[in-house]
């Protein structure tokens, strides 16, 4: 098939009838595009047997890497929907991945708004700023070095949180094909 061309209908049922490659797919689109297989195939497994990444035991890992590793990444490379770099264990959306965007739906992560919390923090930093320099009551009464050292202590918590949330990932996002099916909306 010519990866010039948009997917035809039939493509696109034949490579989302796998809930494995459906799954694949939706990990893929939340990591931002791109992941290794070993975190690719823990995550798809989790999701398969509905437990958690800790949980999982080494067949059902196993079970997953096999058919990912031979049978579903090769077909979805095959169609540029994913690069499969089998070498390097790298898993990438492909050109044609946008192209099952209707299909897939929302996964995105619930993520906290992070761009628009530092430029209020910024925009109220500039309120008392501008208040004391000003001398408007009773912001007047505070010394700029006072001020300068609130100001930083609000943004190196905030940049402390904000690390520590970063790093630890937060909750992966269920495909909403499992939240309707455990009654949860996505």
């Amino acid at each position: 098939m010519s990866r010039a061309e948009q997917l035809s209908q039939d493509e696109v049922f034949e490579v989302l009838k796998s809930p494995r490659r459906r799954y694949a797919l939706y990990y893929l689109r939340q990591e931002g595009g791109e992941t290794d297989l070993s975190d690719l195939t823990e995550q798809v497994a989790a999701w398969e047997n509905e437990t958690t990444t800790a949980a999982l035991t080494t067949e059902q890992r196993k079970r997953v890497y096999i058919s990912l590793y031979q049978t579903h990444l090769p077909k979805l490379d095959e169609a540029d929907i994913v690069e499969y770099d089998r070498d390097e264990g790298v898993v990438r959306l492909g050109d044609r991945a946008s192209d099952l965007n209707l299909y897939l739906g929302d996964v995105s992560r619930e993520e906290f708004p992070w761009d628009r919390y530092y430029l209020g923090l910024v925009g109220v930093s500039s309120l008392l700023v501008a208040a004391v320099w000003l001398n408007i009551y009773p912001f007047g009464l505070i010394p700029g070095l006072v001020l300068a050292t609130i100001i930083l202590v609000a943004f190196g918590v905030s940049s402390i949180v904000h690390f520590l949330k970063y790093r630890r990932g937060g909750e992966v996002g269920t495909p909403p094909e499992l939240s309707r099916a455990n009654g949860q909306e996505h």
